[in-house]
């Protein structure tokens, strides 16, 4: 599988929230954008973090889980450590939360406004192994872009 040209990604989403103010709004279309375009994907969405505890934001899939505590699972490990977290396989992953048990990797990246992580970004698949490093690096910077949008925590969501 090609990796998606993640540039191109990027120069869509400035199009789609290019002088829109609305966070949410602004949100949604990220999801949007990146569950359209990237393959074998079967759940992908934002995590806000509120306290000690990550809620559910925007998502593209099923239904979810609605609170995950900081530290826990994938994405409650992502939000505790500031890092990116690329699993190959959840069910070797210790502690990981299964939502949706058809997911076999996982992609979960912080977000960051002003050095503060203010949620996580989930991406699902249900194939082992499906997130490249490549992928790892393209989301990344697609999170860190959509964050540079925003002056301060509380505008995230």
């Amino acid at each position: 599988m090609a990796d998606p040209d993640y540039k191109l990604l990027d120069s869509r989403l400035s199009a789609l929230i290019e002088g829109e103010t609305d966070a949410l709004a602004n949100a949604c279309n990220f999801v949007a954008l990146l569950y359209s375009e990237l393959p074998d994907v079967n759940w992908l969405g934002i995590y806000v973090l509120r306290g000690d505890e990550l809620v559910l934001g925007p998502f593209q899939g099923k239904p979810a889980c609605i609170r995950i505590p900081v530290g826990q699972g994938v994405c409650g490990t992502a939000a505790a450590t500031r890092k990116t977290q690329r699993v190959a396989d959840v069910n070797e992953f210790r502690g990981h939360i299964a939502c949706d048990t058809a997911s076999r990797s996982e992609l979960v990246v912080p977000l960051f406004i002003n050095d503060q992580v203010v949620g996580v970004l989930d991406i699902d698949s249900p194939s082992p192994d499906r997130f490249s490093a490549a992928d790892q690096r393209g989301v990344e910077m697609l999170c860190a872009n959509f964050c540079a949008t925003k002056r301060r925590a509380h505008d995230f969501i």
